[in-house]
């Protein structure tokens, strides 16, 4: 990480002339301006930046989208502040001579742009420690890597690309060897950019990676997930090659996961779901507040059409919100010991933007604590088969109409991020229902 001062040395010295000043938008993507590094000391660090407000009103093709209370046509598409969060102040290694700072989404009066995905986990941050808790997350992040890069993916249109390792690789060192030129510049990357690393490895299929950080709270979690993610494409992109964080490349492909462990630390740094050995009262309201109200927040944690092509029997990703000790067929997976318990979330694919799903999470945790929610029955054997095992919504247009009936999410994000998601899940089911698929040429142009 980076001080101001420990910029301006790098900036006199001159091997610091660029500073990416971003914020993540609804997709997860980095939206911002590179920055003279002067001008940022003399001007930006103090007062910011602006950006059009069309940025959280956008699809994943850039398109301005009717719908959205805060940015529209109407309003004449303003600007909103983009205000540095100096404590993400990062060198970038993988880029020349430049650093990264995170920023906070803000209202000209200075107050939260609310929609912002920072702003909604912020807001649940700021509840888990009024109760006096830390939340503590960290994700799980898997990907393919592919030979083609990204312009030659583009022209095959995204179809038929080779993967880096054409055998499956879960653990395997000698195939993880193989992408190690790649893997290791990420590894070696994260760790300079204040991204401490754990351990790369192999995962599920052909040319998939994950690599893994140490925990943090959830606010600094998030952030190092949004880095690391732009960062994994950055060096494909530098190395000639492709990665994408699909939750579903093809229905041929393992899907991509990212599991999401929770825990809530006290004020003196002890881990709430555990008193010695036991686990609390606590962790069971908590896990029972996620179990109770994943379903109806399932917009947030699988945000795209794709997402619920991920959820498949026995294909490592879960199809029910049930909970079980160490058993991965489970949408919530009960691990660690001692100081170490903890919650995993095996539901979001790579997919999902870290401070929506966190946040959602969070909230339903929060709530089964305010509630006194049981978690009911831990699941025995195998999920996928259990008849009792309650499913995850199967599809967007299922997820959009859980967050537009119940009363939850709309209580507790508020009105005006309640109808912001609510038209960005909208606008994603409307604009996949607009398209003819290669399916339904390959079934219906020469025999329907």
């Amino acid at each position: 990480m980076l001080s101001l001062d420990e910029l301006r040395g790098e900036a006199q010295a001159g091997s610091i002339d660029t500073v990416v000043a971003a914020f993540t938008d609804m997709q997860g993507r980095l939206m911002g301006k590179r920055i003279d590094a002067s001008f940022f000391l003399e001007d930006v660090a103090q007062h910011g930046i602006e950006g059009c407000n069309y940025l959280l009103a956008l699809d994943m093709e850039m398109d301005p989208v009717p719908g959205y209370d805060l940015a529209n046509w109407e309003k004449g598409y303003g600007d909103f502040a983009i205000t540095p969060d100096l404590a993400t102040l990062r060198r970038i290694p993988w880029l020349d001579r430049t650093a990264l700072v995170l920023c906070d989404v803000r209202n000209h009066d200075g107050s939260p742009f609310t929609p912002s995905p920072r702003q909604v986990l912020i807001a649940q941050y700021e509840r888990a420690q009024r109760m006096g808790y830390t939340p503590m997350f960290a994700s799980e992040l898997e990907f393919y890597l592919y030979k083609q890069s990204y312009a030659e993916a583009h022209e095959r249109d995204y179809s038929g690309l080779t993967p880096t390792i054409p055998y499956i690789l879960d653990y395997h060192i000698l195939a993880t060897t193989m992408d190690e030129g790649v893997i290791g510049q990420i590894r070696r990357g994260m760790q300079a950019a204040g991204i401490p690393v754990e351990f790369s490895k192999g995962e599920a299929w052909q040319g998939q990676h994950e690599l893994n950080f140490r925990y943090a709270d959830a606010v600094t979690s998030a952030d190092r997930h949004t880095v690391y993610k732009n960062g994994v494409k950055e060096i494909a992109f530098l190395n000639g090659i492709s990665a994408t964080f699909m939750a579903k490349p093809s229905e041929k492909d393992i899907g991509s996961s990212c599991h999401i462990h929770t825990s809530l630390v006290t004020p003196d740094g002890r881990n709430a779901f555990v008193d010695g050995h036991e686990e609390t009262e606590l962790f069971h309201h908590f896990l029972g507040g996620m179990r109770g109200r994943v379903r109806e927040l399932a917009l947030l944690i699988a945000p795209s059409i794709n997402s619920y092509k991920r959820y498949a029997t026995e294909s490592w990703a879960p199809t029910s919100i049930s909970w079980g000790r160490d058993n991965r067929t489970c949408g919530f997976r009960i691990v660690g010991h001692g100081q170490s318990r903890r919650a995993e979330c095996r539901i979001p694919g790579a997919d999902v933007n870290p401070y929506l799903g966190y946040a959602a999470l969070l909230a339903a945790g929060l709530d089964g604590i305010e509630r006194g929610t049981d978690p009911g029955p831990e699941l025995v054997g195998n999920a996928y088969e259990a008849a009792d095992a309650e499913p995850f919504p199967a599809s967007m247009r299922e997820a959009i109409a859980l967050w537009e009936e119940r009363e939850f999410a709309r209580a507790t994000f508020g009105e005006e991020v309640w109808r912001h998601y609510l038209n960005y899940g909208r606008t994603e089911q409307r604009l996949f229902d607009e398209v003819v698929t290669d399916y339904e040429r390959r079934r219906m142009f020469e025999r329907g």
